[in-house]
């Protein structure tokens, strides 16, 4: 059975990678101030780092979820989207 604590916390860390990867993005094609990316560039690595892990350990033993966390700024998402599924499939039974 899949920590449900530990797939909410999947779901934030990989909306924040999500979102600073916008950030990063958008800073880039418009204004490209250096101040945005020394902030968001390492919250991002920390976010795109702790959505593996966190994947890790919500998977399961299904390869699937955590392998998908592996995609750069939407694979915390994927993942827990992933790891939820199966979360539903044990709560039904």
């Amino acid at each position: 059975m899949i920590d449900m604590s530990g797939l909410n916390a999947l779901r934030v860390v990989g909306a924040i990678e999500c979102l600073t990867l916008l950030v990063l993005l958008g800073n880039l094609l418009t204004v490209h101030r250096p101040e945005v990316s020394s902030v968001a560039g390492p919250v991002h690595g920390l976010c795109y780092t702790l959505g593996i892990v966190a994947a890790t350990l919500v998977s399961g033993g299904r390869h699937r979820v955590w392998l998908l966390a592996l995609i750069p700024g939407v694979g915390g998402v994927l993942a827990a989207r992933s790891a939820g599924d199966g979360a539903g499939a044990h709560l039904q039974s």
